[in-house]
C-alpha cells in the first residue's frame, strides 16, 4: 500500500523534502522577530523627543547596532518566506511561480541589505 497520493504518482513526484524545514524557519523568525521588534519599538519610543546627537549616540552603541542588524536580517528571512508560501500556493503557472519567487529573494536581499548599509552607516558614525 502506497502512502503517495494518485495524483503524486501521475506526476511522478514526491515530497520536496524542504516543508518541515520551511515551516521551522518561518517559526523560529516569528520569534525571533517578536523579541527583537520589541527593542526596536522600546528603542524608538526612547528616542522620540531627542536631539540628533543623542539618537546618533545611541544608534552608535555596538549593542544597539547589533541587534537592529539581526532584526532587519530576521524580519527580512522571514518576510521573505512568507512571501513564498503565499506565491507557491495561489500562482498556479510555473513560469510565473517561478519569476515571483526570484523577484521575492532579490527583493528581500535588496531590502535587508539596504537596512543593513543603513545601520551600519550610522553605527560607524558616518
Amino acid at each position: 500500500m502506497s502512502m503517495r497520493t494518485p495524483l503524486s504518482r501521475t506526476r511522478g513526484l514526491g515530497s520536496a523534502k524542504e516543508g518541515a524545514d520551511h515551516f521551522w524557519w518561518q517559526r523560529v523568525t516569528a520569534v525571533a522577530n517578536l523579541v527583537l521588534g520589541i527593542f526596536a519599538v522600546a528603542l524608538l519610543v526612547s528616542l522620540v523627543g531627542s536631539d540628533y546627537a543623542t539618537a546618533k549616540a545611541t544608534l552608535a552603541s555596538p549593542l544597539v547596532a547589533i541587534m537592529l542588524l539581526l532584526f532587519v536580517l530576521s524580519a527580512s528571512y522571514h518576510m521573505k518566506l512568507g512571501m513564498q508560501t503565499i506565491i507557491e500556493d495561489y500562482v498556479h503557472s510555473e513560469g510565473r511561480k517561478m519569476l515571483f519567487i526570484m523577484l521575492n529573494i532579490f527583493y528581500s536581499v535588496f531590502v535587508g541589505l539596504t537596512c543593513v548599509f543603513a545601520i551600519l552607516k550610522l553605527s560607524f558614525g558616518a
